[in-house]
């Protein structure tokens, strides 16, 4: 047989079964979060003596520069096991890898929610089952610095924060900025700018995002 035949007998994809479930793997989990809650104490215990000191957000920004640098499964339990004490809200199913930086205790994480690596977030809802892939930014809103004035540097003509909200099920493209609402189950793309709340179940895309069709 040819080789070029020979070829075109590989499967054009690698399926991947969904992820199960057991006791014995749940009690792991169960475990392991402890033990984690146990070495991030110290951690827990600077936080709360610096938010006296400089307030609950700046002393956010500084922990979780910290726990960002832990790689692997240990890092994902230790930032777990902080944040779930720290933020408005955090279910413990909710995963957060390497290199993400918070900066508002407001935020709530929902349900299975992942969030990859190096990924910034400011006062944001995460609904159950959402998906941030890498290098994703959702600051707190659009309007987080003012620039009305030329006269005055941007730096003093303050802002004001609201909770972006990301839908259940919606999937959010590697480096994505998201600056308005996206609806359950919508997609973004890589690399869009959202400006304008997206509704349910649409695939949008570009700078401004634009809806382009629905699921």
């Amino acid at each position: 047989m040819a080789a070029g035949a020979a070829m075109t007998t590989l499967p054009p994809a690698i399926h991947v079964p969904p992820a199960g479930r057991s006791a014995v793997k749940g009690a792991a989990k169960a475990a392991a979060r402890l033990v984690a809650l146990v070495v991030v104490s110290p951690v827990l215990l600077a936080f709360r003596l610096n938010a006296a000191l400089v307030g609950r957000g700046r002393a956010l920004e500084s922990a979780t520069q910290l726990l960002s640098l832990v790689p692997g499964i240990t890092g994902q339990y230790l930032r777990g096991a902080f944040l779930r004490r720290v933020l408005a809200g955090y279910h413990p199913s909710a995963l957060i890898e390497f290199g993400t930086l918070f900066s508002q205790p407001g935020a709530v994480l929902g349900e299975n929610v992942y969030v990859g690596p190096r990924c910034l977030l400011g006062l944001v809802r995460l609904e159950r089952d959402v998906l941030l892939a890498g290098g994703v930014q959702v600051p707190s809103g659009g309007m987080t610095h003012r620039f009305d004035d030329p006269t005055v540097p941007i730096k003093d003509q303050g802002g004001e924060r609201r909770v972006v909200t990301i839908g259940a099920g919606a999937w959010v493209g590697a480096g994505a900025v998201v600056l308005a609402d996206v609806g359950k189950g919508t997609v973004v793309a890589a690399g869009a700018v959202v400006t304008r709340p997206l509704p349910d179940y649409v695939i949008a895309a570009g700078v401004p995002a634009r809806v382009i069709r629905p699921r």
